[in-house]
């Protein structure tokens, strides 16, 4: 039996999906930039179960509504309504698949690792990060839930 054109779509579209992965996320704030897409690999359900000791790719697509030298992001774990900063490799978005200087009205893929260090403790909080124009304005802010795991 030969698969119908239907049934090849669906199929491309759910493996595409699957390794794509966008999320529902909650925008905090982006006021320089419009987000489209924010993908965490690998998290199939959310909230993320971030297992320790993991590093997860991180893609934002956003368009940017201003021109900047430069960016630079910033990454917090959300407890009780406090911002507990969360290290990242590299924090310059311009080494992280922006090319700079970026341009009004353009559409930029962010890339970026989160790593989930092991002595990190399991529990569930929010994720936010930020990536900030060289005016300290925000081009994305956006949220998720996680939950730490071993």
């Amino acid at each position: 039996m030969v698969p119908s054109p239907l049934a090849l779509l669906l199929a491309l579209g759910a493996a595409a999906a699957a390794l794509a992965e966008p999320l529902r996320f909650v925008d905090c704030g982006s006021k320089d930039g419009s987000i489209q897409e924010v993908n965490v690999s690998p998290c199939p359900t959310q909230p993320c179960q971030l297992h320790k000791g993991t590093s997860y790719s991180i893609n934002v697509t956003f368009t940017s509504k201003i021109e900047s030298q430069g960016s630079k992001a910033r990454v917090y774990g959300e407890m009780l309504h406090v911002d507990i900063p969360f290290p990242i490799p590299e924090p310059d978005g311009c080494k992280s698949g922006i090319q700079c200087p970026i341009q009004k009205g353009l559409s930029y893929s962010y890339l970026n690792k989160l790593p989930v260090k092991s002595e990190y403790p399991s529990i569930k909080l929010v994720v936010k990060w930020e990536l900030v124009d060289d005016q300290d304005q925000m081009l994305f802010c956006w949220k998720i839930p996680v939950q730490i795991t071993s």
